[in-house]
C-alpha cells in the first residue's frame, strides 16, 4: 500500500485485500474445506460429464443440448473462478488476494454468471420455438443462429462484467483491506471502499434488476405458451415428455433467479453480508453441482446417452 501525503493527514491505498471468509476456529474451517471441496468436485465431475456425453453422441446434436453443453461449461468456469482460492484461505493463515486478483476474479465471475442468466432465457425460447412451430424448427433454430445467440449471451455478459469491474476498482480502498467475504464481489467491495458508492450501488442493483426482470419476461411467455400448448394435447406420452425436459428448465431458472434476485437486486442487498456468504455458496457452487443432476435426472435422452457410453465402454 502507498502513502499519499495531504497536509498532515496521510490516505493509504491498498493493493491487495484479505479475504476474512466464514467466522470460526480450525475445525470449522476444515468443515468448510471438506464442504466446499465436496459440492466442487460434484461439480466438476457432473458438469465434464455432460459436455462429454453430448459431445460423443450424435442422437444429442440438437439445438436444446448445445445449449445445454455451453450452460455445463459456465457452471464448470464459474465455479472455478471462486472454489479454488477459497479452498486454499480456508487452510490457510494467509487470505491474500492481490488488487488485480481480486479485479479478475470479479471480472469473469460476473462475466459467467450473467451469461448463464441469459442462456436460460435462450433456452425457453428455444423450447418455445420447438414446441409452438415444430415444422419451421430445424430453419429457425439452425447451427448458425444457435451460435450467435450462444455468442451474444456472452457479449451481454461481458458488457455487464465490464460495468461492474470498472466502476467498483474505480473506487478508492483505503479504509480496510479486510473483505468480508469468501471471493471478490460487488457488495463486500463496496463495503470497504471509502469513496461515496451510490452510483455503484445503483448500477448494481438497475443492471441485475434489468436482466433478472428480463430473463423472467422471456421465460413467462415462453412456458405460458408451452403449457398451453401441452394442455391442448392429446397423447399423454408428449406431454410428459415435453414436461420433463421443461420441467428441468423451469427448476434451474427457478433456482438461479431466486438466489441471483436475493444477493443482488433488492434494495439492501448490500448491507446484509453474512446472509450474502450463504447465498453466495448456493449460486457458486451448489447450483453448478445440481444443473447436471437436473437435466440428467429428468431427462430420458441424456439418461439413455449415458447409458449406450457406459455400453460402449464396457465392450471395449
Amino acid at each position: 500500500m502507498s502513502p499519499h501525503g495531504n497536509g498532515n493527514l496521510s490516505v493509504m491505498t491498498f493493493q491487495e485485500f484479505l479475504l476474512e471468509g466464514f467466522e470460526g476456529g480450525l475445525q470449522t474451517q476444515a468443515l468448510l474445506f471438506a464442504l466446499f471441496l465436496v459440492l466442487y468436485v460434484v461439480a466438476i465431475l457432473g458438469n465434464l460429464t455432460m459436455i462429454m456425453v453430448i459431445t460423443l453422441d450424435a442422437r444429442l446434436h440438437s439445438p436444446m443440448y448445445f445449449f445445454l453443453k455451453n450452460l455445463s461449461f459456465l457452471d464448470l468456469c464459474y465455479s472455478s473462478v471462486i472454489a479454488p482460492k477459497a479452498l486454499v484461505n480456508f487452510l490457510s493463515s494467509s487470505k491474500v488476494i492481490t488488487f488485480a486478483g481480486c479485479a479478475t476474479q470479479l471480472f469473469f465471475f460476473s462475466l459467467m454468471c450473467t451469461s448463464q442468466g441469459f442462456l436460460l432465457a435462450v433456452m425457453a425460447y428455444d423450447r418455445f420455438v420447438a414446441i409452438g412451430s415444430p415444422l419451421r424448427y430445424p430453419i429457425t433454430m439452425c447451427p448458425s443462429v444457435c451460435a450467435r445467440l450462444v455468442l451474444g449471451c456472452y457479449c451481454g455478459g461481458c458488457l455487464n462484467s465490464i460495468l461492474q469491474t470498472s466502476f467498483t476498482f474505480s473506487l478508492p480502498f483505503c479504509s480496510s483491506n479486510h473483505v468480508n467475504h469468501f471471493f471478490c464481489d460487488v457488495p463486500p467491495l463496496l463495503r470497504v471502499a471509502c469513496g461515496d458508492t451510490a452510483l455503484n450501488e445503483l448500477l448494481l442493483f438497475g443492471i441485475c434488476g434489468v436482466i433478472i426482470v428480463g430473463v423472467t419476461i422471456v421465460v413467462f411467455i415462453s412456458y405460458g405458451y408451452i403449457i398451453v400448448t401441452i394442455l391442448r394435447m392429446h397423447s399423454a406420452a408428449g406431454r410428459h415428455k415435453i414436461f420433463s425436459t421443461c420441467g428441468s428448465h423451469m427448476t434451474a431458472v427457478t433456482v438461479l433467479i431466486g438466489t441471483v434476485f436475493v444477493m443482488y437486486a433488492q434494495p439492501g442487498a448490500v448491507e446484509s453480508m453474512e446472509q450474502g456468504k450463504a447465498v453466495s455458496v448456493f449460486y457458486t457452487l451448489v447450483i453448478p453441482m445440481l444443473n447436471p443432476l437436473i437435466y440428467s435426472l429428468r431427462n430420458k435422452d441424456v439418461k439413455d446417452a449415458l447409458r449406450r457410453l457406459g455400453q460402449k465402454h464396457t465392450a471395449t
